[in-house]
């Protein structure tokens, strides 16, 4: 191991490790510490994360929170290891918003405040501001989790106040929040229409918004995280004989 370059160790051996050892891996010495917190070397780690032997289940339960790795080939699940949160929460008060790459956009709902949290390496950042940024309300507000261009992980956060809709995007790099201008249809922020999490695919956020009746206008909006542009799509033909319910997938 010694004769190995540096870079074929942090590269190409760790970066086939599951999440936890490589946290450990960063305290063996500066230079570690320093590559193995590149945006490189994560996202070459996510990508070889995505395989199905590095699937989990994370599984949240009154005041705890377990992982169960899924075992493919058996249709099974491996032993659970628990997981301890490092925030202060209550009973039945964590909810899972978005996820991306293993870090997950939650809601503790009896302060209605947005975290950010990692639950291999237990970091996590509150998103709420004194100016009431990063509050989030369960059926008015929407949330995708996203990276950009520049390996930036980001925030959209669809609000719908007293018929007012505020679209804001929180900067991970930058630790601040935005306003950008949402450029379609009003009429979506009504409490009428439902809005789904976004699912983020191919450098796009994409959410279903759906009228709570039968025969009611049923879109897709979908959010370009580079141009930070909205557009607005068809959705699929549906029976006209009952309601449904939209579900975006990234297959």
């Amino acid at each position: 191991m010694a004769d190995l370059p540096t870079h074929t160790i942090v590269f190409e051996i760790l970066t086939r490790l599951p999440a936890k050892d490589v946290g450990r891996s960063k305290s063996v010495c500066k230079q570690w510490y320093a590559l193995l917190s590149t945006q490189d070397f994560i996202k070459i780690h996510c990508s070889r994360s995505v395989v199905s032997s590095n699937q989990r289940v994370l599984l949240i339960d009154d005041l705890t929170c377990s992982v169960r790795p899924i075992i493919s080939n058996n249709n099974d699940y491996g032993p659970s290891s628990t997981v301890t949160f490092p925030f202060h929460h209550q009973n039945n008060d964590v909810s899972i918003l978005s996820h991306l790459n293993g870090l997950l956009c939650v809601c503790l709902n009896h302060t209605y405040e947005l975290l950010l949290w990692n639950p291999t390496t237990t970091a996590f950042k509150r998103l709420s501001t004194p100016d009431s940024h990063g509050f989030y309300i369960n059926n008015l507000d929407a949330i995708g989790l996203y990276v950009d261009a520049d390996d930036d992980y980001k925030v959209l956060h669809i609000k719908r106040r007293s018929g007012v809709l505020g679209v804001y995007v929180y900067s991970r790099e930058v630790d601040s929040w935005r306003n950008i201008p949402f450029i379609t249809r009003q009429e979506y922020l009504s409490p009428h229409f439902n809005w789904s999490a976004g699912t983020f695919c191919g450098g796009t956020l994409y959410f279903t918004v759906c009228e709570c009746w039968i025969g009611g206008t049923n879109v897709v909006i979908c959010f370009d995280v580079n141009s930070e542009q909205f557009k607005e799509i068809s959705f699929p033909p549906i029976p006209s004989n009952g309601m449904v319910q939209g579900v975006l997938v990234n297959v």
